[in-house]
């Protein structure tokens, strides 16, 4: 069955698992994919410092996160299209590759221009990475095992985020900040190895047209999405928002984006096809999830902040404090299993997102200067509560499509996650520092990162940078609150789930 209920032709017998010896060798190789795009993001932040005193460039370390960021951002929809074209295999193998290349370059860079270029090279590979190892793990099991699956490589995250700074610190130093890039060559090399002997991907019905891959739908979507987040990640910082950079970065991204519209509506088989956004379902999650990219900025870029600046905490305590929720977000995916096939996909993420809304709604009222273990608490309920949203959506909106359309639903929802954190970071970011400027008198170039790494802790700043953090919890309440508009109003009440290849029924309502 399709996913309007219509019967899908040449499709049966496409998705079936591998058998079950083979799966642990597959996931094992899936979640050391998932921890080298996780470790990434986390592991180079402590050793900035080093990194600059060896190489300079001081004015543009930035640039070592964003673009890394930009780069796995706007290849996510074209390694999608790609997966269900040529398969996973071939698309998570090259990305692997691409992404152990660019991190022994990373290694040998001789400069920060060249760290940074080399850094896009590792966000490329990161993208097959992070969609590919999603699509894959839905692919291996049935409806009802999926959360197991999903489960784990949230766990892996949440790891990650915990454990990326320490040991990036830790090589930082007591080696050398080079060796936070050479430790993914084993990693990967064993992931490889293991994906190339157990990664069998079932034969599909023989195609009765030649693959045709729309090149100038992958470069359209990929000029587009570059200046859009390079507008977003650079303006307020680089430059202001309405100077001539970020006027001239927003209007080209917008005639790209009409070109690319135009260019995917002729294409015979486009790189990111309409009905991404006409179907239902897979429209209301990827807004539901974009919002969900937009509200985790307030937890993971301010609450530490607000951790060290206003409770007087130190980084590595502050740090507990975040990871409050990296504990209970796997625990509640794993068991929701349990509540979305009693009572649906839909529901089960309303109950996650009404949950999350409130946690959100409460932090700005938590007393001043308050006890760590209160906003701690926060983040552990907050945690359970997005474990129930945002896992029942990813495992839902994957059963609504048959195999050949896997990867391309994955990759739009993780795109809009990403253009979700991209424009939060940017928005809460404008937010914060209008509110320092406002309480403190001072311009509106006040930054809450400068001001947090100040010796400044006199009453009038504590409450100010209290005042800015409970102003961009107040907006990632309005990102959640969007995200329950998504699913009350585009999102069906069942989702459309397909049959199982064996014949039975994926529907849990």
């Amino acid at each position: 069955m399709a996913a309007d209920g219509r019967t899908a032709p040449g499709r049966t017998g496409r998705g079936r698992a591998p058998a079950d010896r083979r799966r642990g060798p597959v996931v094992a190789a899936l979640m050391l994919c998932m921890a080298l795009a996780a470790l990434d993001g986390t592991i180079v932040a402590t050793a900035v410092p080093q990194i600059v005193g060896d190489l300079g460039g001081l004015s543009v370390f930035s640039w070592l996160f964003s673009g890394y960021l930009l780069a796995v951002t706007v290849t996510l929809p074209v390694y999608g299209r790609l997966s269900d074209t040529y398969g996973r295999k071939p698309v998570l193998v090259a990305g692997t590759v691409l992404f152990l290349l660019g991190s022994l370059l990373c290694a040998a860079a001789w400069n920060m221009a060249a760290l940074i270029a080399f850094r896009v090279v590792q966000g490329l590979g990161g993208g097959a990475l992070q969609g590919t190892v999603q699509t894959i793990a839905a692919d291996l099991y049935p409806l009802k095992d999926r959360p197991r699956i999903q489960a784990r490589l949230s766990s892996v995250w949440a790891t990650s985020a915990v454990a990326g700074p320490v040991v990036g610190g830790l090589l930082a130093g007591y080696a050398d900040w080079r060796w936070i890039f050479l430790v993914n060559l084993p990693l990967g090399a064993a992931a490889l190895w293991l994906i190339v002997r157990h990664l069998k991907e079932p034969a599909g019905p023989p195609r009765t047209t030649p693959v045709r891959v729309d090149w100038a739908g992958a470069l359209g979507v990929f000029a587009t999405g570059a200046l859009l987040l390079t507008a977003l990640v650079q303006g307020g910082v680089a430059w202001p928002w309405l100077s001539p950079p970020s006027l001239a970065l927003l209007g080209g991204a917008a005639v790209l984006a009409a070109v690319t519209v135009a260019v995917e509506r002729r294409a015979a088989e486009p790189m990111l096809p309409g009905w991404v956004w006409r179907r239902r379902t897979i429209a209301a999650v990827n807004v539901a999830l974009g919002a969900l990219g937009l509200l985790m900025v307030a937890p993971t870029v301010f609450l530490p902040t607000y951790a060290q600046s206003v409770l007087g905490l130190g980084p590595i305590a502050a740090g507990f404090v975040l990871s409050a929720w990296t504990l209970s977000w796997p625990i509640s995916a794993a068991f929701s299993n349990r509540v979305y096939t009693r009572i649906g996909f839909r529901l089960t993420a309303v109950l996650g997102i009404s949950g999350a809304l409130a946690c959100l709604l409460a932090f700005p009222f938590l007393p001043y200067p308050g006890e760590a273990w209160q906003p701690a608490l926060l983040m552990l309920a907050l945690g359970g509560c997005l474990g129930l949203f945002q896992l029942p959506l990813m495992v839902g909106v994957q059963s609504t499509v048959p195999y050949e359309e896997r990867g391309t639903t994955t990759a739009s929802v993780l795109f809009c996650r990403q253009v979700g954190q991209s424009v939060g970071a940017a928005a809460f970011g404008a937010v914060a520092n209008t509110v320092l400027a406002a309480r403190l008198g001072t311009d509106t170039d006040t930054d809450l990162d400068a001001l947090a790494r100040s010796l400044d802790t006199t009453d009038a700043v504590r409450r100010a940078v209290d005042a800015a953090v409970d102003q961009v919890y107040f907006g990632a309440a309005a990102a959640a609150a969007l995200a329950l508009l998504a699913l009350l109003v585009l999102a069906p009440r069942r989702f459309p789930v397909l049959k199982e290849v064996s014949g039975n029924e994926d529907r849990p309502e």
